[in-house]
């Protein structure tokens, strides 16, 4: 696993309070090319409220008949619907009669309301059973819903607890939103904690290509429980992670970063910054050690890799212009500009159009700006995002509250959670 940190400053004034922003980049590794791969848990929780009458269902159905046609085996796969409760119509286990895995996914029909606890919960359980009977550890869910949750849980906090809790157990949970019907803020929140993606898909041809995306990245993985340990020093008073990512105080100045599972040659960004006090000793300091975690498929080896973050405290009057790091710089940027994004969603899923508006200009202005200093190869991948913006800011105009709350909540999630993540080819 390739690690590394860059500083936007590393030159700290002698006893007065300032702050560094330190850039991680991570790179799963490729894998062993010649290995078989090991055999994997995939648990479908798929809506089945009456909302999905029509297209809806029938392109869910035909997505997962592909999925089911490109799994192995040896892998392990089940099917739970919901509506006013939950049905198990595949119950989780090994391939071995692909034909009438199939058959029962065709004999799924759209039902009544939307529970959506039970049938995150019964996928739960179905999932457990199935690997712990098979020796595969961990899994991951993926919940396709098109509505909002009128039955059972219905407090987006409380699920993601749930969901968390199965990221502790290296289970991960991903969304799918279909349409534009959907609560993304529930299924974000349940993404989120259970460190998968949440996407947002329009139509029944976007589902397929979703889930595909899902299975790629499920099909090469290669490390699992991925997460990254902050050790800070007690002069480190502030600490603030700008990924939207599930992070914990685990003790007296450590806090753990959980990044889920990574797929071969995956890359990722995050993004810390650390407030220090006036530090009294001279010269070079280490204010943080980061452990990186991580567990390497398909052997199942821990691993731990450590990187101390050090700065140079020199008398103020020795400081200079400090110019900071062009790539640091420009994430931070890059990073504001996702934070005006997500509030540009919640005012679209409130149904205001204007400062939706206004938070997408917020984000452009960002975006400029970390062009402008940026060295030219990050420059152009922020011009890609750039561009996005400009896209959803037309469409706003012409797609109405419910669909750009959607469009710019997936953007969010791929550019400031999953950041630097690409989908595998």
């Amino acid at each position: 696993m390739k690690f590394s940190a860059a500083l936007d400053v590393n030159v700290v004034a002698h006893e007065a309070d300032d702050e560094v922003t330190v850039m991680l980049e991570l790179e799963a590794p490729a894998g062993p090319p010649t290995a078989a791969r090991a055999p994997s848990a995939l648990q479908i929780v798929l809506d089945r409220s009456g909302s999905m009458h029509g297209a809806p269902i029938e392109g869910a159905k035909q997505a997962l008949i592909t999925l089911v046609q490109r799994l192995e085996p040896t892998d392990v796969f089940g099917l739970v619907t919901f509506d006013d409760d939950a049905q198990v119509v595949v119950p989780a286990g090994p391939l071995t009669d692909k034909p009438a895995v199939i058959e029962r996914i065709r004999g799924v029909h759209p039902g009544g309301c939307t529970d959506l606890s039970s049938g995150y919960l019964r996928g739960l359980r179905e999932l457990r059973r199935a690997t712990k009977a098979s020796g595969i550890r961990g899994g991951t869910i993926l919940v396709v819903s098109d509505g909002h949750v009128n039955a059972g849980i219905r407090d987006a906090d409380q699920m993601a607890d749930v969901t968390a809790q199965a990221s502790r157990d290296r289970i991960v949970t991903s969304t799918l939103g279909y349409g534009h019907g959907y609560d993304e803020t529930m299924l974000s929140a349940i993404a989120r904690s259970g460190n998968g993606n949440h996407v947002f898909a329009e139509n029944p041809d976007a589902a397929s290509t979703a889930i595909a995306g899902e299975v790629d990245g499920l099909l090469s993985k290669v490390a699992q429980a991925v997460s990254i340990t902050v050790h800070y020093e007690p002069q480190v008073q502030m600490l603030q992670l700008y990924n939207d990512l599930p992070a914990n105080q685990i003790g007296d100045g450590q806090v753990m970063i959980d990044l889920g599972d990574l797929y071969a040659r995956e890359e990722r960004k995050l993004l810390l910054r650390l407030g220090v006090d006036g530090m009294a000793a001279l010269g070079v300091v280490q204010v943080a050690r980061l452990d990186l975690q991580y567990v390497e498929m398909p052997d199942l080896v821990e691993h731990t890799v450590s990187l101390p973050i050090s700065v140079n405290v020199v008398p103020g009057d020795e400081l200079g212009d400090r110019i900071p790091d062009p790539t640091v710089q420009s994430e931070k940027l890059f990073q504001e500009a996702q934070s005006a994004k997500l509030e540009a969603s919640k005012a679209f899923e409130s149904g205001d159009l204007m400062a939706g508006g206004e938070f997408l200009a917020r984000s452009r202005e960002r975006l400029n700006d970390a062009v402008g200093i940026a060295p030219a190869g990050s420059a152009d991948a922020i011009r890609v995002e750039l561009a996005d913006v400009d896209r959803m800011s037309e469409m706003s105009e012409l797609s109405g509250a419910m669909y750009m709350s959607k469009m710019t909540r997936d953007s969010y999630h791929q550019q400031n959670r999953k950041r630097g993540r690409r989908r595998p080819q």
